[in-house]
C-alpha cells in the first residue's frame, strides 16, 4: 500500500514543482532585469571613467574619493545626506509618533473608529507624484489654499518652497500626510494583538491613558515598531518622488531641498540647469546609498530584535 502510494504520489509532485516554477519564473525574470541586474552593473560602473554612457577606463576607486572628499561633489553628497538623516529623524519623531497616538485612540474603539481607519488610510493609496503636485498646489504663495486660510486670520503670504528655511519642513509635512497612515495601521495591528485582559487589569489597577501607552502598550507591539522603524529608515533614504515634485531635481532652493535620491539622479543623468553627467560618479553614489542603507538596517534589525526579547 505504501509503496502503491509513493508510486502514485512521483508524478503528482513532478507537475506540481513544474508549476510552481512556471508560476516563479516570470517573477524571478523581472527581479533578475529590472533589480538584480542594474545593481550589479552599478557596482561594475562605480569603478569606470565615463565618456557619455560609455565606460573609457578603469579608475578603481577614484569616483568615491570625489563624490566622498573633492569639492564641490563631497559638498553635495554630505549636504544631501544631511537632508535625509533630517528626513529620517523627523518622520521618526511626527510620523510615527502621530500614528501611535492615532492608533492608542483607535484601539478604544471610540464611536465611528471604523471610518477613521478608512479615512487615515486614505492618502497612502494615492500616488507620490499626485501628493507632491497637490501640495505643491496648496503652497502656492500667491493662490495656494494654504496662504489663503492664513490670510483669513491677517498672516501675509509665505513663499513656502521659495524660502530655505521652510521648504524642506514643507515638504516634509507633505510626506507625513501622505505615508501617516501606514504606520498608524502597523501599529494598530500590534495593539490589538495585545490581550484584553491584560489592559483591563491595567485600567483595575488605576492606570491612566499614559501609564497604559508608556508602561504596557508600549513594550508589547515591539515587534510593530520594528517594522514601522526599519520601513522609515529605508524609506526616507530613498526619498525621491515627492522631493522631486515639490523642488525640482537640484534640490531648490539653494540645495536646501536636495536628498541623495536627487542628487544620485541629476549626476547620473545629468539635468538642464546644472549640465554635469557622470555616471561613474553616480553609480559610485548608489552604491555608497546601497552599502549606508543595508549597513544601518542589518545593524538596526539585530538591536530591535534584540529588544523585542528583551520585552
Amino acid at each position: 500500500m505504501t509503496d502503491g502510494w509513493r508510486h502514485s504520489e512521483g508524478p503528482f509532485a513532478w507537475r506540481r514543482s513544474l508549476w510552481l516554477a512556471a508560476l516563479l519564473t516570470p517573477a524571478l525574470v523581472v527581479m533578475v532585469l529590472f533589480v538584480l541586474w542594474p545593481l550589479l552593473s552599478a557596482f561594475r560602473f562605480a569603478f569606470y571613467e565615463f565618456n557619455g554612457l560609455r565606460p573609457s577606463g578603469f579608475i578603481g576607486l577614484e569616483n568615491f574619493r570625489q563624490v566622498l572628499f573633492e569639492k564641490p561633489y563631497s559638498d553635495w553628497t554630505w549636504n544631501a545626506l544631511k537632508h535625509n538623516v533630517i528626513a529620517f529623524l523627523a518622520l521618526m519623531l511626527f510620523e510615527n509618533g502621530t500614528a501611535f497616538l492615532i492608533a492608542f485612540a483607535l484601539l478604544k474603539a471610540l464611536p465611528g473608529h471604523r471610518v477613521h481607519q478608512v479615512i487615515v488610510f486614505l492618502p497612502v493609496v494615492l500616488s507620490a507624484v499626485i501628493v507632491g503636485f497637490l501640495w505643491k498646489l496648496f503652497l502656492h504663495p500667491l493662490f495656494g489654499l494654504v496662504n489663503q486660510l492664513l490670510g483669513l486670520v491677517g498672516i501675509g503670504a509665505i513663499p513656502w518652497l521659495g524660502n530655505e528655511n521652510t521648504a524642506l519642513g514643507s515638504i516634509l509635512f507633505a510626506n507625513i500626510w501622505h505615508w501617516l497612515g501606514f504606520p498608524t495601521l502597523v501599529l494598530l495591528a500590534g495593539m490589538q494583538r495585545i490581550s484584553k485582559d491584560v489592559l483591563e487589569a491595567a485600567r483595575l489597577d488605576g492606570a491612566g491613558d499614559y501609564a497604559l501607552m508608556t508602561k504596557i502598550v508600549w513594550p508589547l507591539i515591539a515587534p510593530s515598531v520594528t517594522i514601522v522603524t526599519i520601513l522609515t529608515f529605508i524609506g526616507s533614504f530613498n526619498w525621491f518622488e515627492i522631493p522631486y515634485v515639490m523642488a525640482g531635481l537640484t534640490g531648490s532652493p539653494g540645495g536646501s531641498t536636495d536628498v541623495l535620491g536627487l542628487y544620485f539622479y541629476r549626476t547620473a543623468f545629468g539635468s538642464t540647469t546644472t549640465g554635469i553627467q557622470d555616471f561613474g560618479q553616480g553609480s559610485a553614489l548608489a552604491v555608497l546609498m546601497f552599502i549606508l542603507v543595508a549597513g544601518v538596517t542589518a545593524i538596526a534589525l539585530r538591536y530591535l530584535r534584540r529588544r523585542e526579547i528583551e520585552q
